[in-house]
C-alpha cells in the first residue's frame, strides 16, 4: 500500500521536547497542544515519505492503563489510534510497562501485513531495532524521527540511527508549534484584580519553624516515567505555595504580625490548618444553600459537559478552576449567588469545594499523587475558579458601550 504510517514513543517525544524547551525531562514542565503536534506530525511525515498518512499510532504509558485526560482526546482525534501501557510504581519510581512492547508488535504487525510503504518511528529506544529489521524484510522504508536534543548529542540508539532508511531531526522550531515550557515562577495567572489577602499571605516570609519542619519531612522528589537509557525522570517539587500547616504557623504562637495579616482567609480542602478573619468560625448561612452544579446541569448538559471535558478541557489546574465555574455561573438562575460567594473570597463554600476538586480528579490531577491532588494544584484550581469569578462579575457590572 503506498501510504504512510506514524508511530510515536509518546515518551521520548515529550520527555525529549522537555529537555530541550525545560531544561528536564519531565513532563509536567511543559504544555502541549495536541492537535497543533497531530497535525505537526501527519504533515511532516507526508511531505517525508511522499505518501498520504493512513493512521497515527501513539504509545503511552498511564497508570492502571486508564487513559488520562491527554489520551482521551487524543484517542477521538481523526486517524489517530492510542495505545497505552502501564505505568507502575517500584522502590519510589515510576516505569512504563509494555510500551516497546506495543510498539514492536505493531511495527511487525503492519509490515507483515503490508498495510504501508513508509513507516516513521519517532522513538530513540534500541529495543525496537528488530522490529525495524523486520519491517525493512517485508519492503517497508523506514523513516526514524528524533528530537534535537539540548545538549547537541544523540538522543536516540545508535543502533537505531545505524539501521533507519531515513532520519530526520525535529528541530526546535519545530517543536515550538506544539509545545511551549511552563512558566513556574508563579503558581497561576495573577487576578485582573489582585486580591491582597492571597497576596500578604504569599509574599510573607515562612516562619523559621514551618520551614525547618518543610525540610525534616519533604518526601524525596517524585518520579516520573523512565525517559532515556532508563533514566527516570524527575518531577520538581511544588515551590513557592504555602500548605495549610504553614499558614497554621503564621498564626501561631511567636509569629511576626506582618506574616498574619488581620483579614487573611485561605480555604483547603479541609477544616484544618487554614488562617481564618479573627471571629470567624464557620461558614455564614447561606452557604449551606448555595446550589452545586450537580444540581444545576440537566441531563443533555452532562452530556455535553464531558464531551467538552474530553475533546477541549485540557485539564491544566487552573483552567479546570475556570471551566467549573464558568458552568456553575452560567446556570445559575438566581445571580445573587454570584454575589454571595463573591463576598466569601477567597473562602469556597464547603460543598461547592468538594465538588470542584473531585471534577479536577477527572483529569488525572490525581495520578502519581497517592490519590490526592497536591496543594500547588488545589491552589491553582481554585485560583482558576476565582479568576472566573472575577472576570464575570466584572464584566456584568462594566459600564454599557465597554
Amino acid at each position: 500500500m503506498d501510504r504512510c504510517i506514524v508511530l510515536v514513543d509518546a515518551g521520548y517525544l515529550l520527555g525529549a521536547a522537555a529537555s530541550l524547551l525545560a531544561g528536564e525531562p519531565s513532563r509536567s514542565r511543559i504544555t502541549v497542544d495536541h492537535t497543533a503536534l497531530i497535525q505537526g506530525l501527519r504533515e511532516r511525515a507526508e511531505a517525508d515519505t511522499e505518501r498520504p498518512l493512513l493512521r497515527i499510532y501513539w504509545f503511552d504509558g498511564a497508570p492502571d492503563r486508564v487513559p488520562q485526560p491527554e489520551h482521551r482526546r487524543l484517542r477521538v482525534m481523526p486517524r489517530v489510534t492510542v495505545r497505552l501501557g502501564a505505568l507502575t510504581r517500584s522502590d519510589g519510581r515510576w516505569a512504563q510497562k509494555g510500551v516497546d512492547a506495543a510498539m514492536h508488535a505493531e511495527l511487525t504487525e503492519l509490515a507483515r501485513n503490508r498495510a504501508c510503504s513508509d513507516v516513521v518511528l519517532v522513538t530513540g529506544d534500541g529495543d525496537l531495532l528488530p522490529g525495524m529489521m523486520a519491517a525493512k524484510e517485508h519492503g517497508v522504508a523506514v523513516h526514524l524521527w528524533a528530537v534535537q536534543a539540548a545538549d547537541g548529542d544523540y538522543n536516540q540508539s545508535e543502533d537505531l540511527v545505524a539501521e533507519a532508511d531515513e532520519r530526520r531531526v525535529l528541530d526546535r522550531a519545530w517543536i515550538t508549534k506544539a509545545v511551549r515550557a511552563k512558566d513556574l515562577g508563579g503558581v497561576c495567572a495573577p487576578s485582573p484584580v489582585p486580591r491582597p489577602e492571597i497576596a500578604a499571605i504569599l509574599s510573607a516570609p515562612l516562619p523559621e519553624s514551618a520551614l525547618a519542619a518543610a525540610e525534616r519531612t519533604a518526601p524525596e522528589p517524585e518520579q516520573a516515567p523512565a525517559g532515556r537509557n532508563g533514566a527516570a525522570e524527575r518531577v520538581p517539587a511544588a515551590k513557592g505555595v504555602p500548605t495549610p500547616k504553614d499558614l497554621a504557623a503564621m498564626r501561631g504562637p511567636g509569629a511576626h504580625p506582618a506574616q498574619h495579616p488581620a483579614t487573611a482567609t485561605l480555604r483547603w480542602s479541609s477544616d484544618k490548618g487554614w488562617v481564618d478573619r479573627p471571629g470567624v468560625t464557620a461558614e455564614p448561612p447561606e452557604a449551606a444553600v448555595m446550589p452545586t452544579l450537580a444540581q444545576l446541569t440537566t441531563a443533555e448538559q452532562r452530556w455535553a459537559d464531558r464531551e467538552e471535558d474530553i475533546t477541549t478541557v485540557g485539564g491544566d489546574p487552573f483552567e479546570v478552576g475556570q471551566v467549573f465555574a464558568r458552568r456553575w455561573i452560567s446556570r445559575l438562575t438566581d445571580q445573587s449567588h454570584v454575589q454571595k460567594l463573591s463576598a466569601m473570597y477567597p473562602r469556597v463554600p464547603h460543598r461547592v469545594d468538594g465538588e470542584l476538586l473531585r471534577y479536577a480528579a477527572r483529569f488525572g490531577l490525581l495520578a502519581h499523587k497517592d490519590d490526592q491532588i497536591d496543594e500547588h494544584d488545589r491552589y491553582a484550581i481554585r485560583a482558576g475558579f476565582w479568576r472566573e469569578i472575577d472576570v464575570r462579575t466584572a464584566a456584568e457590572h462594566a459600564p454599557a458601550g465597554e
